[in-house]
């Protein structure tokens, strides 16, 4: 193995200790070096050995439990990693958010349609009956089922970076989720577009699916722009 050689050693160590894990095709909860051991194969010092490792457990691709050694986290897998870090958005920013889900939901719910994966789609329609038991008991959480059911609809596609990319708006951006849908003012109208695009999707509708979901996000767009200007936008 190669010395790191890089400037930013840690930065660097950290690419290689993403490598190691793939090379040795673990999988998540299995242990990986300690860190004196990965100091010895990259020829680099103990501390900074640690700091790459503090880097990868604050993206979860690994995990420190003491006593016991450091595993394979939960997102060593994924192709699309969420910045928590980021600050509440104001109007303009949930109106790019949404613009930004209007140039990619389309398309996704065109794929989830013709994939067809029976149990994919088992998911999502549980999922929105789960957002129906909410609207009807007035529960809290109907924001975070409505964002589920838009991650279940991206990962029925069978697409892992589609996938991925709508978890990470969900963990990045939940609070601001929460945001739109108490700006929009009416989750029934909201949860009847939401049926309209699973049945579509369940129908094996493409294009019929893509329209759906285009107008269902335009809709809100149109409704969160008109918060900002204190009145209908047209």
């Amino acid at each position: 193995m190669d010395p790191v050689v890089r400037k930013d050693l840690s930065a660097e160590l950290a690419d290689r200790v993403v490598r190691l894990i793939a090379e040795r095709g673990l999988q998540v909860g299995e242990s990986i070096d300690s860190v004196r051991t990965l100091a010895t194969r990259f020829e680099v010092a103990v501390p900074t050995v640690r700091e790459a490792l503090r880097r990868l457990e604050g993206l979860g691709i690994l995990e420190f439990r003491h006593g016991s050694g450091i595993y394979v986290g939960p997102n060593a897998g994924r192709m699309v990693l969420a910045n928590t870090m980021n600050p509440p958005a104001d109007v303009d920013q949930l109106v790019e958010l949404l613009e930004a889900r209007l140039v990619i939901e389309p398309g996704i719910a065109e794929l989830a349609a013709r994939a067809h994966d029976a149990p994919a789609l088992q998911l999502v329609e549980e999922t929105l009956a789960e957002a129906e038991r909410c609207l009807e008991t007035g529960a809290a959480n109907l924001w975070h089922v409505n964002m589920d059911l838009h991650r279940a609809i991206a990962r029925a596609t069978g697409n892992a970076v589609l996938g991925d990319t709508m978890d990470t708006l969900a963990e990045v951006h939940g609070d601001d989720q929460r945001q739109i849908l108490r700006l929009h003012g009416d989750p029934r109208a909201d949860f009847d577009e939401h049926r309209a695009i699973v049945d579509l999707i369940a129908a094996g509708d493409g294009a019929g699916a893509r329209d759906a979901m285009h107008t269902h996000l335009e809709d809100v767009v149109r409704i969160i722009r008109s918060t900002r200007t204190g009145g209908d936008a047209t």
